[in-house]
């Protein structure tokens, strides 16, 4: 990673984010890292998502979107390898931090293919290892800790009924490091996260009921993560109907991952519209999927880019998603941190076709679809990055 010594400034969305009712001044002493001074709670704060690509993230390329929040995830049996404080994940993002940056890490306990520990065994004993390896270098430096990246998700679904045990036992053991080293003036607030899937009902259980009741009979815990990929505009509210009620009232949400990328992967079979096909010389009636395939294997011009989405009826109508999203998610008042996708990675591309996933068509940057600018500039979805820079100031 190039890290420039200069930072996104004291924006007015930093600073309203972290100063809430403690004031300017108050927002200002906290991008100074005193560690005895708590950081006030962030409000209505949109960050940049890079999920697990921390190590490469590159603060150019976030202040070209005029990000001020950047939120990642560390999976833990990283913490195996080498001492996290030292690992480029861990370094970037505390460096984001020192130059001004709110942070938000998201603890990731990969169990999607073996049992989870359950607490007191020796399974359990090496995750509260891991924990005691990363917490010296991220505690009192990242501005919210969340325990958990996807916990219903990155589990098997024979073990959700020992997964709330588990999770617990690792909060509460991150939050008596907390009390043990920093007391009350540690500026890292604590969520739990994140809830997929709320829109579902097969993923409302006594398991995410006891979820919510731990939240919100935590003191320490300041509220949840969820994570609203949606299969419709405005489905989202199954969440917040969920989550908000079975919260206490000085707490808040997270939602550091939130798209459309249900609804988009609807439409990945439907013809491409005519007056693209027209206008660039491609074959009739092609699905927008091979569309999406030719831009992988040959980078489109910028314009051209712009020109397939918006011709496309299901994202020409929904252009204003995240705007309405966002609204959506301050207008409730509690409201912490939501956090929007970055860029696209190989992940995204690699072998696409008409049953895969788009995660890519919600990226801000787009550097396997858009070919660099003159100037050498990622291309962009100019849709969601001229959005995302309105929402930093609006």
């Amino acid at each position: 990673m190039t890290v420039r010594p200069d930072g996104p400034g004291l924006s007015r969305r930093r600073l309203l984010g972290l100063a809430g009712a403690a004031g300017l001044a108050a927002g200002c002493a906290s991008r100074k890292k005193d560690s005895a001074t708590p950081s006030p709670a962030a409000r209505g704060v949109l960050a940049a998502n890079v999920n697990g690509t921390l190590g490469s993230v590159n603060l150019a390329a976030l202040r070209d979107v005029s990000a001020t929040w950047l939120r990642g995830f560390y999976p833990m049996p990283e913490a195996d390898r080498s001492d996290p404080a030292g690992q480029a994940a861990i370094r970037n993002l505390l460096t984001a931090g020192e130059r001004g940056y709110g942070t938000v890490l998201s603890l990731k306990f990969p169990y999607g293919h073996r049992p989870l520990p359950s607490p007191g065994g020796s399974a359990m004993n090496a995750e509260l290892g891991r924990l005691d390896r990363l917490l010296p270098a991220v505690m009192n430096k990242v501005d919210i800790l969340a325990v958990g990246n996807e916990p219903f998700i990155e589990s098997r679904v024979e073990d959700h009924g020992r997964l709330n045990a588990f999770y617990q036992a690792l909060a509460r053991h991150v939050i008596d490091h907390r009390s043990r080293h920093f007391g009350a003036r540690c500026r890292t607030r604590i969520y739990m996260g994140a809830l997929n899937h709320l829109d579902r009902p097969a993923w409302r259980t006594p398991a995410t009921d006891r979820w919510m009741e731990f939240v919100r009979g935590t003191p320490a815990v300041d509220g949840v993560d969820i994570h609203p990929h949606l299969p419709a505009p405005q489905a989202d509210r199954a969440y917040l109907d969920y989550v908000l009620p079975r919260m206490r009232a000085d707490q808040n949400f997270l939602a550091t991952e939130f798209s459309l990328v249900l609804f988009w992967k609807k439409h990945l079979s439907d013809a491409a519209p005519p007056e693209f096909t027209r206008r660039y010389g491609m074959r009739p009636g092609i699905p927008v999927w091979q569309v999406i395939r030719q831009a992988v294997a040959r980078p489109f011009p910028q314009r051209k880019w712009d020109d397939f989405l918006l011709a496309c009826p299901w994202f020409a109508e929904n252009k204003n998603f995240l705007s309405d999203q966002v609204t959506r998610f301050r207008a409730t008042g509690r409201l912490a941190v939501a956090a929007y996708g970055m860029a696209q990675d190989s992940a995204m591309v690699k072998g696409f076709g008409p049953e895969s996933t788009p995660w890519l068509l919600n990226s801000l940057l787009c550097p396997y679809t858009v070919q660099r600018g003159q100037d050498g500039r990622i291309g962009e979805n100019r849709t969601w990055a001229d959005e995302f820079r309105a929402l930093q100031t609006g």
